[in-house]
């Protein structure tokens, strides 16, 4: 799935979200694209559970 993160501008914001997803799925394979401020996850969540934890972590998204 990839997600537009519109707010996802440095590092640090790559980090959060990578660490917040790993939380909840811990297998999760995460590509941060901070040109593009996308967010490309493979994991065994769902779309919604995933913006959910990005939007908990302070990141609105939306499914691309």
């Amino acid at each position: 799935m990839k997600f537009n993160v519109p707010d996802m501008s440095c590092g640090h914001c790559t980090s959060a979200i990578d660490k917040a997803i790993k939380s909840s799925d811990k297998g999760a394979a995460i590509t941060c694209d901070l040109s593009d401020r996308t967010v490309s996850v493979e994991s065994t969540l769902s779309a919604a559970e995933l913006t959910s934890i990005l939007k908990d972590a302070g990141y609105e998204s939306s499914i691309q």
